[in-house]
């Protein structure tokens, strides 16, 4: 790979953006697929509800805490090789996942593709601003955030598939174990595509803020999910009264920093904007959602007896409405303006609530009728497409040019961390409900419960972003940001 900042031709720039787009593709897939398998891993390995749920947010947390330093590590050394470093440790840690002899074996090799998926994924959408023409933008920008959509159809049928086919006997690894050939694939056939670019004055990294956030969120994520199987040891009571002062820590360290010239994980100087703590806030409860894939997958595996296969199917129609949502938000935005995100935000609420409703007048042990249920898992899923790409424009047009980059990789982190506490609150009040029995009524009214307590999130998140909505960004703040 050749360093160079010139525009490749057309034909060569579309395949090296579709090459990058694996790096957008994979992440989220690992994400989706899992979820279906976890019945069957727990079979295996004898995992507990707890070890369910870190298989989950131990991932979704890791990535959260380096996604915003794997873009900076693609601004210095040059993101085709971040990408390609990325793709060959990801591969390496489904390598590990896939071959997990215990437990714990698995959430160490889910840390690692968290780690090196956040190594891989931002350097697509940054390649995107250097090596398209300014005609060709759109199409790639929704290309890259259909990638979601297509990742969470695919995730979860494929993982349904993959397990009931028992491919070499390998049973629920090969969920992980698929990746290999992808990535042998897209190394050989990307190495001769690519050429190199990175940013001509790229900010440096920021270890030591990387390292206390990821202490705060470790500190305050693990006790919240193995507190309950331990019984509330002192331990855990003694790390969330570390977490507020680790965070406090966190923050007097990036102030320093950028009082120094430095360039810090997280700028404080952004914060400063009017409105983007509240639309922060609105990325914070966006991903409540994020457990709602698991605690499906166990309604319908656990309380229905469905087989991985048709509990992967049912999820279809979410992902169809996933892949749908963001093509159609700018022709919905020429009639209601900037309310889309809390408009896709409101159907995701009403679509839970609707499910919640559904299965509450379904016979216990019975699968909810299928055309209402096809309907209301589409809304959820074209509402969260509906709301997404809204909430990133909400968020990054509310501070100067200079730091879009970097609010755009502090939202995705907010995105990320929304995921990993949903698991660790949400599938808390779920396992806590159902307790010792696996019965299929506990198994019902705990994940009633559960959706009701994501639509409540939603809910405030739709709140919150329709006040955002009403209040538009502050220019004279952008040129203060500016000075600064």
């Amino acid at each position: 790979m050749s360093t160079t900042h010139a525009q490749p031709d057309e034909p060569r720039r579309w395949a090296m953006f579709i090459v990058l787009l694996v790096g957008t593709f994979l992440p989220p897939l690992d994400f989706f697929i899992v979820n279906v398998a976890l019945p069957s891993i727990q079979g295996e390995l004898g995992t507990s509800s707890s070890a369910e749920q870190l298989v989950i947010s131990s991932y979704a947390a890791f990535y959260a805490v380096t996604l915003i330093t794997g873009g900076r590590l693609g601004d210095l050394y040059g993101r085709g090789r971040m990408f390609f470093l990325g793709l060959v440790g990801f591969t390496g840690a489904s390598l590990l996942c896939g071959f997990a002899w215990s437990p714990w074996a698995l959430i160490a090799g889910r840390i690692l593709q968290g780690l090196t998926a956040a190594v891989m994924a931002p350097q697509a959408l940054a390649s995107i601003q250097v090596i398209f023409p300014e005609s060709e933008k759109p199409l790639a920008l929704s290309l890259y955030g259909a990638m979601f959509g297509l990742a969470s159809v695919i995730g979860q049928a494929l993982g349904g598939i993959l397990i009931s086919l028992n491919l070499f006997g390998l049973g629920w690894r090969a969920i992980f174990l698929v990746n290999l050939p992808i990535a042998l694939l897209v190394i050989l056939f990307g190495l001769p595509l690519l050429k190199e670019t990175r940013a001509k004055h790229a900010a440096k990294l920021d270890p030591g803020g990387m390292l206390l956030s990821l202490l705060t969120l470790s500190l305050l994520i693990v006790p919240l999910i193995e507190g309950r199987a331990f019984g509330w040891p002192w331990w855990v009571w003694l790390s969330f009264i570390a977490v507020p002062l680790l965070a406090n820590l966190f923050w007097r360290y990036e102030t320093r920093l950028s009082q120094r010239g430095g360039t810090p994980l997280i700028d404080p100087v952004v914060f400063r904007m009017p409105g983007l703590g509240r639309g922060l806030m609105v990325a914070l409860m966006f991903y409540s959602i994020g457990v709602f894939f698991l605690l499906f997958s166990v309604y319908l595996q656990g309380a229905l007896h469905k087989s991985a296969l048709s509990a992967g199917l049912v999820f279809l129609p979410f992902g169809t409405g996933l892949l749908l949502g963001p093509l159609l938000t700018a022709f919905l935005k020429r009639f209601v303006g900037n309310y889309v995100n809390p408009i896709g935000m409101g159907l995701e609420t009403l679509g839970l609530i609707g499910m919640a409703c559904l299965i509450l007048n379904t016979t216990i042990g019975a699968s909810p009728s299928a055309v209402p249920l096809t309907l209301l898992l589409f809304v959820i899923g074209f509402g969260q497409g509906l709301g997404l790409p809204t909430l990133m424009r909400m968020l990054t047009g509310r501070v100067a040019p200079a730091f879009s980059g970097m609010i755009a990789g502090i939202a995705s982190s907010t995105l990320q961390i929304s995921t990993a506490l949903s698991v660790a609150v949400i599938g808390g009040i779920f396992y806590t409900l159902l307790g010792d029995s696996n019965s299929a009524a506990n198994i019902t009214h705990a994940f009633l419960v559960s959706i009701l307590c994501i639509a409540f999130c939603l809910a405030l998140g739709a709140g919150l972003a329709i006040k955002l909505a009403r209040q538009p960004a502050d220019m004279s703040a952008f040129k203060e940001q500016a000075v600064r």
